[in-house]
């Protein structure tokens, strides 16, 4: 019988059979020739690049893209890179810039291929977590749709043909040249497009941003100010969601917190209010909230101003939240701040002119360290496409701008390019602007670049490639250097303009090098950004009045899908948005009291139109807290293109809801509704887990605290009892002993802003799928965390949270992370039949996968909803093609090593990353010691910018989990559904609100 078996050793033997020859060539005719006129050897034989790719060794080609090598065929790993074991993570400093999304980042690479990004420690800007996109954008590294080649005129082009036309067409230029992008803050890659531009008699570099802060800019002579919300005892925001999308959201969020944390030691806490039309993260967070329409914003600004500066009536705006505001900021000079969303110019002057009288300047604001985040100029733009009409424009690039899909007037956009000779996009795919395009160049991915930035001025960062280019791309910068007649490559030119910010103490310029690539930052107050700025701040003016309409519209960014760049991925796209809960897709977000007066009820499909005559189509979503007479629309939704499969058919464009008034963008306008008859349901999942009408989250406010801390947090009340009590300490239960460790976390809902960052660093760490819009409507999301909202039933109240139903026209709310408990008795491992879920010796409860039968039984026992049945085997079957560049075998290059891929019909729940404690635990035995606290943190504590999460060892007394709990217990400590004696792992500190 032995004799009788046959094994081959690997891909060479097996290709080289005659019968594989045959059936690979019967089965794929078109990939794999066997004449060489058809592209086969001499011999006959299969090319091995062709069986390659047929065996989907996309794969191979990412992992061998990683080494620095000229090798180009799969090698054994006798002859593995030096720098790459198997099995070992190795972790490299970059920078993750988009649209002001601005993260110091760590990326993790797993035999060459990056799989993880998390926060760099290094950073003083945003040492702490990360934003929703900036884990998210790993996926577009490994998306099948980016162009693998440049093209001209829509046609496959070697880089040798471009750079050969582009070098004769540029010599013969004629008319201006333009350079289009969104903000850089890049000082080698602006001093690199400002040497490109000098060779023309007629240059401009115009930065143009999808969403504008040209208003600001204006105000305050063309810098951001240095805002800084730690250092505020009151804060004001008006229709600035700047813990959200505004600005630089992950640094905000880091100083925001700070003075938000409370303590028995120090019952203190900033008070926040906030006015705005939309219900925003940053308004969910606030203590007092009030609705304003978008007409009401200039009276309410100017009420603010006379009132601060004294040099008017402070009646223009009645209000006692405002007034309430007014005496607070004037109580706190010096430790107040007030920031603005709007893009007008003379409203952001009022505002600067109120902060200088309250003192901000040199506390609240740092004016020598302004943020950069943000640099388009409306009016340069506005100007740009006149003269594109007018036939004067000869040459145009866009590097990071699509104005053909989110310019506000689209069609003056396309008439105009129609009348530019040489139309050049850097797009990583074709999208609207690059459609029109002569040559399309494709960039880079962030992850495969060399670049600088300077986010804030003396807060300098780099960014290296942790993978070689998996296709054939070229970094912008290179190209621009090939175009100029320049033979340096970008690297050797970023290192050369670095040289003059080698400190006189290094002791030579490589040394210095390394260390800053190492690290990632340099943050010695050294500056290298140029921006455009003007002599001085702009002065309180004419207000750009916007007109009140029936109905008033107002145009924001999702947190997780910002302008549109990141609608191609479906992680970003199942993420529920922080308030309405909804994935896959914009909509009209109206008020309650709106929608009965016009007999609206969700799901219903409205016809939109817009400021300049167009409509949409987009289904009504009830949202409490939106300010009656108004709808708000997400930006970013409604492509249409090819290269962009998974954004294809949501949501609709909503761009043309801006209107621009005296060459400034104003991200508002009248629009009028009517009932199209036709429904559309909205995929959100607040309601999908719902633990019934429990008592699942505690709040209660500052001055309650103050009184007696430890009766903030109230005890569910049993029907058989009259007050609250706390659980029986009678129990079926063994109670378990824990001799080594004991994992546990700790959860404080006033840190938590919602804002979803932990929900995609779990999805990413422990590979979990996306389902898609109709499988989020059958409730079968696969999201092992998930943030939770709770709406209060009375507004500025700190009760009745769990009235989900029945919200308060202007509610309250609270953000609780819910993941899998960890019962020490757990509901769910008494009533699985084949022991798959189980109680580890640390504390953690176990799937043990390939036990699962899938009956589902752990799922319906246990009271928190958190775990997650597979109905399909999602990235692996067809029918889910949303799930791309997932499903294909180059998007599993994402996918975690040291995490089981689940198959169809099995259990799946967060595991406190239990591959991360193993891991841990493992470098500690190797050097003969326990870890240390902070050496072992979950994905979701990682990704946190405002700490809310902490993650330990309980049996550690040095831990902080432990330090928290031995604090607050007693105070603000509780856990969800205790009276189910369920003893879980996971403790919650109340939520505390400072109210009056």
């Amino acid at each position: 019988m032995q004799d009788r078996i046959k094994y081959w050793k690997g891909i060479e033997e097996l290709e080289n059979t005659p019968e594989f020859e045959k059936n690979a060539h019967n089965e794929f005719p078109e990939f794999l020739p066997v004449n060489e006129a058809d592209g086969g050897d001499a011999n006959g034989k299969t090319r091995r690049r062709d069986f390659l790719k047929l065996l989907g060794f996309s794969m191979a080609a990412v992992s061998l893209a990683s080494c620095e090598t000229p090798v180009r065929k799969a090698i054994p790993y006798l002859n593995k890179p030096v720098d790459v074991e198997p099995g070992v993570a190795n972790w490299y400093a970059s920078t993750y810039f988009l649209n002001g999304d601005y993260n110091s980042i760590l990326v993790k690479t797993r035999e060459g291929r990056p799989i993880k990004i998390e926060p760099n420690p290094t950073s003083s800007l945003t040492p702490l977590g990360t934003s929703p996109r900036a884990q998210g954008s790993l996926l577009g590294l490994y998306d099948n749709n980016r162009l693998r080649y440049p093209l001209i005129k829509g046609k496959e082009a070697t880089w040798e043909e471009v750079d050969k036309q582009m070098s004769a067409r540029l010599a013969n230029v004629r008319g201006k040249v333009a350079f289009v992008s969104s903000t850089i803050i890049s000082p080698t890659t602006k001093k690199l497009i400002d040497e490109f531009g000098a060779r023309f008699a007629n240059f401009e570099h115009v930065t143009y941003d999808a969403h504008s802060a040209s208003g600001l800019l204006q105000a305050n002579g063309g810098v951001i100010p240095g805002y800084d919300f730690s250092q505020a005892n009151v804060i004001v925001g008006i229709n600035a969601d700047f813990l959200g999308t505004w600005l630089a959201p992950v640094p905000f969020a880091k100083q925001y917190i700070k003075t938000r944390k409370v303590d028995a030691d120090n019952p203190t806490m900033s008070r926040h209010y906030q006015f705005e039309t939309m219900y925003s993260l940053t308004g969910a967070n606030a203590d007092y909230r009030q609705p304003i329409k978008p007409s009401e914003e200039a009276a309410l600004i100017t009420a603010l101003y006379n009132a601060i500066t004294g040099q008017g009536s402070a009646a223009a705006f009645d209000s006692k939240v405002l007034a309430s505001a007014v005496k607070e900021l004037q109580a706190n000079r010096g430790k107040a701040l007030v920031v603005c969303g709007s893009n007008d110019p003379a409203i952001q002057a009022m505002v600067s002119a109120v902060n200088k009288a309250l003192g901000a300047e040199g506390t609240t604001i740092d004016t020598a360290s302004p943020f950069y985040v943000k640099q388009g100029n409306d009016a340069n733009m506005i100007r740009l496409v006149n003269e594109m009409n007018a036939g004067t424009v000869g040459a145009v690039f866009f590097y990071g701008a699509n104005p053909v899909y989110s310019y506000p007037q689209q069609e003056k956009i396309i008439s105009g390019l129609k009348k530019v000779e040489l139309r050049v996009s850097f797009a990583d795919r074709v999208e609207e602007t690059a459609e029109f395009a002569e040559f399309v160049t494709p960039d880079n991915h962030f992850l495969e670049s060399w670049n600088d930035f300077e986010p804030r001025k003396g807060f300098l960062s780099l960014a290296q490639p942790a993978i070689s280019p998996i296709f054939t791309t070229r970094q912008m910068q290179d190209s621009l250097l090939a175009w100029s007649g320049n033979n340096t490559n970008f690297y050797e030119y970023l290192r050369n303009n670095w040289r003059s910010a080698t400190p006189s103490s290094a002791k030579d310029f490589n040394t210095f090098w390394e260390k800053v690539v190492h690290d990632g930052v340099l943050e010695n107050g050294t500056s290298m950004l140029t921006v455009n700025t003007t002599a001085a701040p702009g002065v309180p003016g004419a207000v750009k009045v916007i007109k009140s309409s029936a109905i008033e519209a107002v145009l924001y960014e999702k947190v997780s899908i910002g302008t549109g760049e990141l609608t191609g991925n479906p992680w970003l796209q199942e993420l529920p948005d922080p308030i309405s809960k909804a994935t896959w897709g914009n909509y009209v977000a109206m008020p309650r009291k709106m929608a009965e007066e016009m007999q609206v009820v969700q799901g219903d499909v409205l016809k939109v139109t817009m400021p300049n005559g167009q409509t949409i189509e987009l289904p009504a979503l009830m949202q409490p807290g939106q300010a009656n007479g108004t709808v708000s629309i997400a930006m970013g939704y409604g492509r249409n293109v090819e290269s962009m499969p998974v954004a294809n058919g949501l949501g609709a464009n909503a761009y043309p809801v801006a209107t621009i008034v005296d060459n400034v963008v104003l991200y508002t306008g009248p629009v009028t509704l009517e009932k199209t008859g036709a429904t559309s349901p909205i995929a959100q999942t607040q309601t999908h887990h719902t633990i019934m009408d429990r008592l699942v989250v505690q709040s209660s406010t500052l001055a309650k605290y103050k009184e007696n801390p430890k009766e903030v947090t109230e005890y569910i009340r049993i029907a058989t009892h009259e007050g609250p009590v706390k659980p029986a300490v009678i129990s079926l239960w063994d109670d378990y002993e824990y001799k080594n460790h004991h994992w546990g976390m700790v959860i404080d809902l006033n840190s938590c802003i919602g804002c979803g960052a932990c929900t995609m660093s779990c999805n990413v760490e422990n590979n979990i799928p996306v389902v898609g819009k109709a499988e989020v409507l059958n409730r079968r999301e696969m999201h092992w965390m998930r943030i939770d909202r709770y709406y209060s039933a009375v507004e500025h109240e700190e009760k009745d949270f769990a009235a989900m139903e029945d919200p308060a026209e202007n509610p309250s709310t609270i953000f609780q992370p819910m993941l899998c408990q960890h019962c020490n008795h757990a509901p769910c491992e008494t009533v699985c039949p084949v022991a798959a879920t189980m109680h580890s010796s640390e504390g953690i409860n176990q799937m043990v996968y390939n036990r699962c039968v899938g009956t589902r039984y752990c799922a319906n026992n246990c009271p928190y909803k958190v775990r997650r049945f597979n109905w399909f085997s999602y990235a692996n079957n067809d029918k889910f093609g949303f799930n791309e560049p997932m499903n294909s075998d180059l998007g599993k290059m994402v996918l975690n090593p040291d995490v089981t891929v689940r198959g169809r019909g099995v259990m799946e729940k967060c595991s406190f990353c239990v591959q991360r404690v193993q891991l841990g635990k493992l470098e500690a035995k190797r050097e003969n010691r326990r870890p240390k606290d902070g050496e072992i943190v979950t994905a979701c504590a990682q990704s946190c910018p405002t700490e809310a999460i902490v993650f330990g060892d309980m049996k550690d007394p040095e831990s902080r989990v432990s330090k928290i709990l031995a604090r607050q217990n007693g105070e603000r400590a509780f856990h969800v559904l205790e009276e189910l004696n369920t003893q879980p792992n996971v403790t919650y500190l109340t939520k505390i609100r400072n109210l009056a």
